[in-house]
């Protein structure tokens, strides 16, 4: 079976819905169509005098943008669908087992004219690989037991177990193609893509230039004829810039100041819902969240509805205590939405064998932007239900260190990750060293196992769907609300569908956007 096109399942939002949802009219006009010219200028947060192109290196910021979404290629993109596209691999074929996987290369250059071959993949992902690299990428290769060449332009990966989402880890912002040296190396420092820009200018920390090739292999892509990265760490600084024309677009706008962006004639929002979530997780292990009534009971006594729209200011959607949200290939949308009724959460307490219940919720604003605020929310809808909940506004100095992890019931969040596997593996699975809830369920690890080797999408939405239920109704995470992503944008700038696994269109709207 070759693989041209991973397709994406579940929830889809529309254009005019997502518009409605956001509370703006859907445009009723045509779209003016792309066209190539000027100069983008992009007012990014993360940069820092830190930053290299080393692709070893990158933890996210302007690099990212410049280099992924325009430098560069990798062998898998993830399209605004959410779906793992071939980009420099032409056909991409799993064996039976999801165990070895074969990728035939596209026959393209590198900007200096250099053929792409085997030998460049090689290369690129062998600098995430072995013993010496401290890269960020080493974890998600630690299963590939082997890469060799079948000729120039096919590259044969082994695994040391089935995977079927390995696409979706050929796409990750590390794992970008660079050319390889004559001794085999990766030749990182050349700043020499694929892409359909040409790195000009680097200045860590200040500065990103890239210049538009003509002879970008990608038909209608790259429009810009330039491209210029500022850092602006800080948000204030980057949304004023944007309002006084210093900048074309922006990312990160915060929820606290988008309304007033939204006034500024000439200005845009871009908004989607992304896999960004804030868990309040309970240790299975520990009393009284060893009991699963008491945990339902907390569930229960928590009001999503008014948190996305006192701390997330609308900014969001409601969350159903699972950490896969619309974003998600394998979203269950036919799972029932968990609400906040007291007295369900009075039943579970009865079923406990309890009256009432008194917990210690440890909060800080190192958890979240709002945290504090959500825990005493959450303190004012459980008393309702007989629960008090203490909130502990823990320092922020060591929050990570001292408390998460650490106390039985706290505040995290996270950003998500690619995929279902992923996100499950890294935090809910039993064993895993990021297990924030000390969760196990012998179901679930089963169908995780299971659900990594199965190449049948039908099948792995059936299973990853009872996996989301079980993390509702037996896990051991209160999840009561996604982010959304927040970008600016002038007027000028148009774009197409947008991706929402990450901010700026996937960080590709170097790549995707356009200027009328």
């Amino acid at each position: 079976m070759t693989l041209t096109h991973l397709d994406r399942r579940g929830f889809l939002r529309g254009t005019s819905a997502a518009a409605l949802a956001l509370g703006v009219a859907p445009r009723v006009f045509a779209q003016p169509a792309p066209q190539k010219g000027g100069h983008a200028r992009i007012g990014h947060s993360g940069g820092a005098t830190s930053d290299s192109i080393d692709p070893a290196t990158y933890t996210g910021g302007p690099v990212v943008t410049a280099m992924l979404g325009g430098v560069c290629n990798n062998l898998v993109e993830i399209d605004e669908n959410g779906a793992a596209k071939p980009e420099l691999a032409e056909e991409i074929t799993p064996s039976a087992d999801a165990k070895t996987w074969t990728f035939k290369l596209r026959k393209v250059s590198f900007s200096n004219g250099k053929p792409l071959t085997a030998a460049d993949v090689i290369a690129s992902y062998n600098h995430h690989r072995g013993e010496e690299t401290k890269s960020g990428a080493k974890e998600l290769l630690k299963d590939v037991v082997d890469i060799r060449a079948d000729g120039d332009h096919v590259v044969v990966f082994e695994l040391g177990s089935g995977n079927a989402d390995f696409p979706f880890v050929a796409a990750d912002y590390h794992l970008l193609i660079m050319p390889a040296d004559a001794s085999g190396k990766l030749d990182w420092k050349s700043g020499i893509g694929t892409g359909g820009y040409t790195l000009e200018e680097h200045e860590p920390g200040v500065r990103i230039r890239l210049k538009r090739r003509d002879d970008y292999w990608k038909e209608g892509r790259a429009w810009f004829d330039e491209v210029t990265l500022l850092t602006i760490n800080d948000p204030t600084a980057r949304q004023n810039a944007l309002v006084t024309g210093e900048v074309e677009i922006i990312n990160g706008v915060p929820t606290k100041t988008v309304h007033m962006l939204k006034r500024r004639p000439g200005i845009e929002t871009v908004e989607v819902t992304g896999s960004a979530h804030f868990p309040f997780p309970m240790h299975c292990d520990s009393a009284p969240f060893n009991d699963v009534n008491v945990r339902l009971a907390l569930k229960h006594a928590i009001n999503r509805e008014e948190m996305v729209e006192k701390i997330l200011r609308g900014h969001g959607t409601v969350g159903n205590d699972t950490p896969i949200g619309p974003a998600y290939r394998f979203y269950n949308a036919e799972l029932e939405q968990r609400s906040y009724d007291p007295d369900k959460a009075k039943f579970h307490l009865k079923q406990a064998g309890m009256d009432a219940l008194d917990v210690t919720l440890s909060a800080s604003s190192a958890a979240f932007s709002g945290a504090v605020d959500a825990a005493v929310l959450f303190q004012e809808s459980a008393a309702k239900a007989g629960i008090k909940v203490n909130v502990k506004n823990e320092p922020a100095d060591g929050y990570w260190s001292n408390v998460w992890l650490k106390k039985p019931f706290c505040m995290s969040y996270w950003n998500g990750r690619p995929t279902e596997d992923w996100m499950f593996s890294m935090v809910y699975a039993d064993g895993a060293s990021w297990n924030e809830s000390h969760w196990s369920n012998e179901r679930f690890n089963a169908l995780l196992k299971e659900a990594r080797v199965e190449l049948d999408d039908a099948k792995r939405a059936e299973m990853y769907g009872e996996m989301q239920q079980l993390c509702r109704d037996d896990g051991g995470s209160i999840i009561p609300m996604f982010s959304n992503f927040i970008d600016g944008k002038s007027e000028r700038i148009q774009h197409g569908k947008l991706a929402s696994n990450r901010f700026l269109d996937g960080w590709k709207a170097v790549e995707r956007w356009w200027m009328v």
